[in-house]
């Protein structure tokens, strides 16, 4: 005869594999590791990793999704569909390789399609004309950081970079 607590063990045991699918689901999701590039379509990109925050459309007809995992992640992922409509790459452009990439005279729209938007805040400062972008990340050491874009305030290009590791909040 079953008891309350062979029932009450079994709805336990319910709840923690439903939990555990869930996370697991939410994982693949998050960065969509599960995605097949060369298989997956874009419908089957936005079905796993939802609607993306920027999109662009490329003039050979291939289209680059942003999908940012901030405020609270460190991760952008920068998706590329061929002009096929199938999954090229997914690859996360908050790292130092990215950051390298940035250039003095670099337009906004550049620094958009390398790091995505901002997942940290943006801040003019008037003494300085100088507009700054942020967005958080893990540095190599797997520690907090913020990398932070400063633009001319007159024409919006990049003046410079710079890139901290910090427990502090975001701007």
């Amino acid at each position: 005869m079953n008891t309350f607590k062979d029932h009450l063990k079994s709805v336990r045991t319910g709840l923690l594999v439903l939990s555990a699918s869930l996370l697991l689901a939410a994982c693949a999701s998050y960065s969509g590791s599960a995605l097949k590039p060369g298989e997956a379509t874009l419908a089957e990109v936005e079905a796993a990793m939802g609607t993306p925050a920027m999109s662009w459309q490329n003039p050979d007809g291939s289209r680059q999704l942003a999908y940012t995992r901030g405020p609270a992640g460190f991760h952008t992922y920068m998706v590329a569909i061929g002009a096929d409509g199938r999954l090229q790459s997914i690859v996360n452009v908050l790292d130092m390789k990215s950051f390298a990439r940035i250039q003095p005279d670099m337009t906004q729209e550049q620094v958009l399609r390398i790091l995505g938007p901002t997942t940290c805040g943006k801040a003019y400062f008037a003494a300085r004309d100088e507009l700054v972008w942020q967005w958080r990340y893990l540095d190599d050491f797997r520690a907090s950081a913020h990398f932070m874009v400063l633009f001319n305030g007159k024409d919006g290009t990049v003046r410079s970079t710079m890139s901290m590791t910090s427990e502090t909040e975001c701007i």
